[in-house]
């Protein structure tokens, strides 16, 4: 397992971008690896609605093992899952829950810098805190940053971009692999974000932003694409569904 890890952590290359395609479940694992994707990764918002769940920790951790433990079983590359918040209330509570995802055999997770069903960001010592308990398991954490999410980056970016790299090095000085800063497609801000960070820069990728090719001339070393590839999926079979019942046939 330590040689995954490793291998996983290998694959953060700024300029040479891991692109994650994000998955929910066995199926969809084996649909990406078919691609030829390098690593396999969760995201937390279609695991919980390919369940009917909700976002933010109401999918039970007992479930995410359970889901892990079947990934897992149909592919031999790294796995990495998003674990949220850590699903723990303290960092020793994050600790035992990463360990478990850890011995359960993922290579890496996802985890937040605010909790569950909050607005505002944890205190950086407090999210430095729960990092460094993940961190100590041993296993690739990829820490969260939140500081643009609601933001304006055109008005504020100097400020955010500032605000986003106090956490970075935090978080890196508490053991974090690589730093995600999700609702961001300001060029200029993900470029300053990558010069300036200590870690690998995970960016997500969304509809109008930089390219895959912009994001590595950039200096991004992990491309993620969230819960867009569930929600495709999803709104796919909604209209192949619409389109059969109004009489036409599918597109299968």
């Amino acid at each position: 397992m330590t040689d995954k890890i490793a291998a996983f952590r290998a694959l953060h290359v700024p300029g040479d971008p891991l692109i994650l395609v994000n998955i929910w479940d066995a199926g969809s694992a084996k649909a990406v690896a078919a691609a030829g994707v390098k690593a396999i990764a969760t995201g937390s918002y279609g695991v919980a609605g390919a369940q009917g769940r909700a976002d933010g920790e109401d999918f039970p951790l007992e479930d995410v093992f359970e889901n892990l433990e079947r990934i897992l079983s149909v592919t031999d590359l790294p796995v990495t899952i998003d674990m949220e918040s850590g699903y723990g209330a303290d960092a020793a509570a994050v600790g035992v829950s990463v360990g478990r995802a850890k011995d359960a055999g993922a290579a890496g997770i996802n985890m937040e810098d605010r909790l569950p069903g909050a607005d505002a960001l944890l205190p950086i010592a407090e999210a430095s805190a729960r990092y460094r308990a993940a961190a100590d398991t041993g296993i690739f954490v990829n820490a969260r940053c939140d500081v643009f999410r609601g933001a304006n980056a055109a008005k504020d970016g100097d400020a955010l971009v500032a605000a986003t790299l106090d956490r970075a090095r935090a978080y890196a000085d508490a053991g974090a692999g690589s730093l995600f800063v999700p609702f961001l497609g300001d060029a200029r801000c993900i470029g300053a974000i990558c010069e300036g960070s200590p870690l690998p820069v995970n960016i997500l990728r969304g509809k109008g932003g930089p390219t895959h090719k912009e994001l590595a001339a950039l200096g991004v070393a992990r491309i993620s694409h969230g819960h867009q590839s569930w929600a495709a999926a999803m709104a796919w079979l909604t209209a192949q569904a619409a389109q059969v019942l109004g009489g036409a046939e599918p597109d299968y």
